[in-house]
This record gives C-alpha cells, structure tokens and sequence, in this order.
C-alpha cells in the first residue's frame, strides 16, 4: 500500500508535507546545491531502484529555476533506475504560452512538455490546467484534477442565498456551470472584446446579476486585472456590493493587491498549489487541496482508478 517514494522541490515544501500527513506517509529526503556560478543540481538521500516515485514541485515564481529542478529530480530518479516516475505539478507554469500569438514566438507549453518526456517522466499530475489542449503536448499519462469540488465543500455553507457564478469569459463557462451545478444556483457569463493586443472590455454581462451577490470563478489570479475588470462589469450591471472570487492558483504578482483592493471583494480565495506569503491580507483565503492530491497519489500507486475524482 506504501510501496512508493515522496520527494520535494522547493517550490512548495508545505504542500507536500501535508500531503505526506494524509497519506500518513513521509517526505523522502532529498538536497538541493546551488553553486556560485548559478548552476543547481539534486541530490535524492534514498535509495529509489525500482520503486514507484511521486515528485511535488510546482512550476511556479521562480519559474524557470522550479521548473529546471523538477527536470533534475526525473532525471536523478532515472539515472538510479526507479520503476517509474510520477510528476505531481499542482500549478504548472507557462501554461499561459499554449499557443502562438505572432510568427515569432515559441510555444512555450508544448516545450516544456517536450523537456519533462525527454528526461524520462512516466506521468504527470496537475490541477486545473489552463487549457485543456495543453495535456495534447504530452505523449504520456496526464491526469488534469480539479478542484471544483474542494472549492465548493468550501463555499456551499457560507454563501449567501441566490449568489450567482460568474465567469470572467466564455472560455470558463464550463467551469462555472459545473460550480453552479454543484452549488444549486445559476450562471452568468461576461461577453468581452479585444481592445489591443494586450487589453480586453466587457461589453455584455450574460445572466442575471442585478441585486445578487456574485462569485467569480477562474483557474488563476495574476496581476488580478480580470477580476478587477470583472468586479466593474458586474457592478454597473447592478449586482450587489458582495462579491467573492475563487481561483485555483493564487500567481499573485506585484500590485494585484491594490488591483483587487475594491470595497466590494469581500473575499479572494486560492488553493495551496503555489505557496503563499501575503499573512497581512485579511481577503485572502487560502484552502489545501493536499487532501486531493493525497487520494490521487495513493490510487495511482495501487493501480487503481481515479476518474471519480475529475467530477
């Protein structure tokens, strides 16, 4: 039933604790060295020759530096002949670049998949990709989770009555309908158009919102600009002055805070999947899907099926 090896990168050491306390398992030991020159390598302080391995690591700030140790621990387990590597990646980054907006620029999604199966990776484990096309630029097991069902647990005895899910544009009305689902409420949807290459307006809230409390859902928060464009359209629209939002993945760059400063956000709630260190933001909430990944891990190590847990 344990037969399997935990390992951690630094990107976020806590979440794989406590994914390790609900599999009432451990963390196994591991270093990190850094050279003076920039260079990094890993050191694996356990033997893992034919042992089923699950790696944590999110592919978060600092990005490029996570991502190059994730690829160092597939390696070093490789090397060492482990029976098959899993990566669990519950944010991962450069998500964002799945397509191309111009001639010249990479597919920076599609390279960083290219990297994980050149070393050797057997499977990878995340959580609400940004795109679902982007598990298409894997030639390997990829198992996308979700935590709709954690945010909603959450949600469901705290909201107030006749709240409304709103998605922040037809790209996650999906998503929002399966909240609202799961919820017992209703759908809006928020209609925008392309100002330049790099600015979007609303132009239309679809659903009704006026004098309802509103939720907003989306799979990540960054600089907070959509939300905080959201908040706008929402208000004009008429819908009450309580407005919460849930996002899987709390990216939380310099100056979202003032973005999202809005007296009427009551509440921002993300998931552990990117640590946080904002302990003097009271409207942040921040909720472990630790349970989530504990079940996945423990199912995938048994051979057994984990298709409940998409739904």
């Amino acid at each position: 039933m344990q037969d399997f090896l935990l390992f951690s990168g630094t990107a976020n050491p806590d979440l794989a604790a406590a994914i390790a306390h609900n599999l009432d398992h451990r963390v196994s030991p591991s270093r990190l060295e850094r050279f003076p020159d920039g260079e990094i390598t890993v050191y694996l302080d356990e033997p893992v020759r034919g042992r089923s391995v699950f790696i944590v690591q999110s592919i978060a700030s600092p990005v490029t530096d996570n991502l190059f140790q994730l690829l160092l621990f597939v390696d070093a387990c490789r090397r060492a002949a482990a029976g098959r590597v899993t990566a669990v990646v519950p944010y991962l980054g450069y998500a964002r670049a799945d397509k191309r907006h111009g001639r010249r620029e990479p597919i920076t999604a599609s390279m960083v998949a290219t990297l994980l199966q050149a070393v050797g990776l057997d499977h990878l484990v995340t959580l609400d990709l940004h795109a679902a096309q982007i598990e298409g630029f894997y030639h390997l097991p990829v198992d996308n989770l979700t935590a709709v069902p954690t945010f909603c647990d959450q949600l469901k005895p705290r909201l107030s009555p006749g709240t409304v899910v709103v998605s922040p544009d037809e790209g996650r009305f999906k998503t929002a309908s399966e909240f609202a689902r799961r919820l017992g409420t209703t759908v809006a949807v928020l209609q925008k158009q392309r100002e330049t290459g790099s600015e979007t307006k609303v132009v239309k809230v679809i659903g009704e919102v006026r004098d309802r409390p509103c939720l907003i859902i989306d799979d990540m928060i960054s600089t907070g600009g959509t939300i905080a464009t959201a908040i706008a359209a929402l208000l004009q629209a008429g819908a009450r002055r309580e407005i919460i939002v849930a996002a899987t993945h709390g990216v939380l760059v310099q100056g979202v805070r003032e973005q999202l400063s809005h007296p009427a956000l009551h509440e921002i709630i993300v998931t552990d999947t990117i640590a946080q260190h904002h302990p003097d933001w009271p409207q942040l909430r921040v909720i472990s899907i630790a349970p989530l990944l504990a079940i996945a891990i423990q199912r995938l190590a048994t051979s057994e099926s984990i298709s409940d847990l998409f739904q």
